[in-house]
């Protein structure tokens, strides 16, 4: 024992007993004085932080991306992207959308895929989905979607007549919800699924001319998914199977990988595209934009604290790096905001100074004029100034051109974003479908039926058929018929 390190209070005194509290004698009540169990306690009743409305469910890996095309530079000046084999350590958080902390990893729903790069120019977050699109085109929809998903007020729990009539009332989703009831709708593993950026963002080389890219992340384990009951089993039993796979893989050595791919379009091409390239209910089709490999993440290491690392980790679509920026798409455009907002609320002002969350790829770390707020770490700047410009020699604007910017012209007003001949709800959601293999056809009208048998209105479910019938004639019959062998079977 003597060996062993001194247990000590928060503010550093030796403990000398942590078994037993102080008592008048030995049968008498406790003393409020007892500072030790008081901080105990008050520390005990303070460890759980405000959980994320979404994406609560999450689980995250170190590893590294490394550069295997000499291709990028044409498009971007992102010093990570310089030439093949340059490294950057990275940090991936995957997460379910609608699962409170404690749900089954293992649900059917979207898995968010969420990279931190620690680059040398700052952090870039890249954070996407398992999936190319998304529910909605439009972030004011957003709160209003994810109520519907969430626990409904009275019953306090998730309910199909909630989820199917906003989406009765919501075609844009239609595309979404035939990947989310497909076979991807559950994958396997994290290890056995492919990500994706899913927004348009704007890449800039360093002759100032600026494309369009999406980011895809294809995983080299191979697809693999689960069926709606083989998810449940495995769920039942162990509400972290994924974490546990993933973590499991890691310490074996297996570790899993992903190339990067990237579609590139020239900035011109957008306002003459067949349908808007910003709306992301919607995928560029491979033979108008083929994918182009840029590099490798591999992960390697799990988080030592899970708290620490991934449940303090923070991922902001608004972090970029000069080279790499915004597009029109309105869904990105919310999360802008609405990202960072839920992190300084729920970690604080000061989460970025955070070890999982600070710019380690940095040169002596971030360097600004934030002060101050709760858990502020370190000297809080000590004395020097918290303004700029200043004569104290502190940091300085570089004076480079970091932001690039992009045409927009129209009057301010709250539009419908139909501005492109193929604009349209239906169209991609039937071909996926087409796409298809007769059982994963199958497969997805079971899982479809499922959910949408349990709806007691039938305008929603009427509503609710209507838009997989525009998408494909024979997904709404098959449906119907499905839905209603269902409802007789769950009558019987």
């Amino acid at each position: 024992m003597s060996n062993r390190p001194t247990l000590t209070t928060e503010n550093g005194a030796p403990v000398s007993n942590n078994q037993h509290s102080q008592t008048v004698g030995a049968a008498g009540p406790v003393l409020l004085q007892d500072h030790h169990l008081i901080e105990k306690l008050a520390r005990f009743n303070r460890e759980r932080i405000p959980e994320r409305i979404v994406h609560a469910v999450g689980i995250g890996a170190y590893g590294e991306f490394e550069v295997t095309s000499d291709q990028v530079p044409r498009f971007t000046k992102m010093k990570m992207f310089a030439e093949p084999g340059k490294k950057t350590p990275l940090f991936v958080r995957f997460s379910t959308v609608a699962g409170s902390k404690g749900a089954a990893d293992t649900a059917r729903d979207p898995r968010g895929f969420a990279v931190k790069f620690y680059t040398e120019q700052g952090n870039w977050d890249l954070v996407g989905n398992n999936t190319p699109v998304f529910f909605l085109r439009d972030g004011i929809k957003f709160p209003d979607f994810i109520h519907s998903q969430k626990y409904d007020p009275h019953t306090n729990q998730q309910e199909p007549n909630n989820i199917w009539d906003f989406f009765s009332h919501s075609p844009e989703a239609t595309h979404q919800f035939i990947w989310l009831f497909g076979d991807r709708g559950i994958p396997a593993s994290l290890r056995h699924m492919d990500g994706f950026g899913s927004h348009t963002y704007s890449w800039v080389n360093r002759d100032g001319e600026l494309f369009w890219v999406k980011f895809h992340f294809k995983t080299e384990q191979g697809i693999r998914c689960l069926t709606s009951d083989e998810a449940a089993r495995i769920g039942g039993q162990n509400p972290q199977y994924h974490q546990q796979d993933l973590y499991q893989a890691l310490a074996r050595g297996e570790h899993p990988a992903w190339t990067l791919k990237v579609q590139v379009m020239p900035e011109a091409e957008a306002a003459r595209y067949r349908f808007n390239p910003f709306d992301l209910t919607k995928v560029w089709p491979y033979a108008d934009y083929p994918l182009i490999p840029v590099g490798r993440m591999l992960l390697n290491r799990a988080p030592d604290n899970y708290f620490a690392h991934v449940e303090q980790s923070a991922f902001d679509p608004a972090h970029f790096v000069p080279g790499v920026g915004p597009s029109p798409d309105r869904m990105l455009q919310a999360r802008l905001f609405a990202y960072g907002d839920a992190h300084r609320y729920r970690l604080g002002i000061n989460h970025t100074q955070l070890p999982v969350n600070a710019p380690q790829g940095v040169a002596g770390g971030a360097r600004n004029y934030g002060r101050d707020g709760a858990m502020a770490f370190g000297d809080n700047g000590g004395r020097s100034p918290n303004y700029e410009p200043n004569s104290h020699d502190g940091p300085a604007e570089t004076g480079a051109a970091y932001d690039h910017g992009y045409d927009l012209a129209g009057r301010v007003g709250r539009y419908q974003p139909v501005l492109h001949s193929e604009d349209n709800d239906y169209v991609q959601a039937g071909a996926l479908y087409r796409v298809m293999d007769e059982a994963a056809r199958g497969r997805l009208v079971d899982n479809l039926a499922g959910s949408l048998a349990q709806v007691s209105r039938r305008d929603v479910i009427e509503r609710s058929v209507a838009h997989f019938a525009k998408a494909d004639a024979e997904l709404g019959s098959r449906l119907t018929r499905a839905i209603a062998e269902k409802r007789a079977g769950g009558a019987a």
